[in-house]
């Protein structure tokens, strides 16, 4: 009898697994896949979105053109989840399940900020990204300041890549010369796991005139006087500020009593939950890997080899090892590359490797790859 594999969320996660287990056990599981929007699109996109080097509808791969054997694809919005019964309510209709995996990521939640939603602007959707770029566009002197209003968040280099692509940006209008760029970050370095691409972010921002203020976190923005209040100080005036919003688990997963603390609690070996025959894979978890779609995509890896022992037998399957590749943007079109691993050894590692023009093609390639394997079938 065909086991039936229910996926919630199709961001890295819930594509590659639906991809995987489309390939290597379509005799054996029928998935299907939900998603509340109709589309995929990375996001470093944003990044083009919100400069005006392409529109939205330009970079979306569709799920309507999943042709993966074995999955279907449903745009519904999930309403509730049992995990103790492995059944799902939609805004469609009800779903039971052999096997449940959730993957539907973190949500944004800019009010948790006070003041950030009437003198701010995020760039870490879609539509904050599209309504940011005729702001920029108008935008031709003054301080601009890209702060991180919380954490954990999503793509830890995403505030410093703001930085050299704000500094691309102006340089090109010929304006960088009356803007000014500045970065608040709560890390104490750029990209923690890795010495070196710190050192390459920091050398970038010293050449451009980009300052970086490490340990800091922003708390609160006072809109009229145009002051971003920094826990750690000192606070900072502003004349345009891009955030990093406050990430929360989906509300469906808090009501599903799945969170713990705020996120869901998994198995690091093979990101089982608690609850039998329920994994949860990407930013939902509480997995002690960074929130990034590349280590949602070495989860459901791990996710799809501990399914396949499990349905097949055989030897176990090698335990989740917290890798996951991320490029970098260090302007001027020069892409670093960092390949950490936060499971396999004692530490955490993270060789740097770049930037060049040449990692920037890879980055595309990377994306192009995955096109062909979540979409096609």
């Amino acid at each position: 009898m065909m086991k039936q594999v229910l996926i919630l969320g199709a961001g890295f996660g819930g594509l590659e697994l639906a991809a995987r287990l489309s390939a290597d056990l379509s005799d054996r599981v029928e998935v299907t896949l939900i998603d509340q929007n109709d589309s995929f699109v990375f996001g470093f996109s944003k990044f083009d979105i919100m400069t005006g080097h392409s529109s939205a509808g330009a970079l979306r791969s569709y799920y309507r053109d999943i042709t993966k054997k074995g999955v279907r694809f449903r745009q519904e919005r999930v309403t509730s989840i049992d995990p103790g019964r492995r059944q799902v309510a939609t805004d469609r209709g009800t779903y039971q399940s052999d096997i449940l995996v959730v993957a539907l990521g973190a949500d944004l939640d800019p009010a948790a900020t006070p003041g950030f939603v009437e003198g701010g602007h995020e760039f870490y959707s879609v539509a904050g990204a599209e309504q940011l770029e005729p702001v920029l566009a108008s935008f031709t002197s003054g301080k601009i300041v890209v702060g991180v209003l919380g954490e954990p968040f999503k793509c830890p280099p995403a505030p410093s890549e703001a930085g050299f692509v704000l500094h691309d940006y102006f340089q090109n209008r010929g304006l960088r010369s009356a803007v000014s760029i500045r970065v608040i970050c709560p890390f104490g370095s750029p990209v923690p796991v890795s010495a070196a691409a710190s050192d390459a972010i920091l050398r970038g921002f010293a050449e451009r005139s980009i300052e970086f203020l490490p340990g800091r976190l922003v708390t609160s923005l006072d809109p009229a006087a145009k002051i971003a209040m920094v826990k750690g100080g000192p606070n900072v005036s502003y004349d345009l500020f891009l955030g990093v919003p406050v990430h929360r688990v989906p509300a469906v997963v808090a009501a599903s009593g799945l969170a713990v603390n705020g996120w869901i609690p998994v198995n690091p070996a093979n990101l089982a939950t608690r609850f039998p025959n329920v994994y949860a894979v990407g930013d939902v978890t509480s997995a002690p890997v960074p929130k990034a779609g590349v280590f949602a995509e070495s989860a459901a890896k791990a996710v799809a080899a501990d399914i396949a022992t499990r349905l097949r037998g055989g030897a176990p399957a090698a335990a989740y090892d917290g890798s996951g590749t991320c490029y970098v943007e260090l302007g001027d079109g020069r892409v670093g590359r960092v390949d950490a691993n936060f499971l396999t050894g004692r530490n955490p590692t993270g060789p740097f490797f770049g930037p060049s023009l040449e990692l920037a093609g890879e980055k595309a390639a990377f994306a192009a790859t995955r096109r062909r394997r979540w979409f096609r079938g």
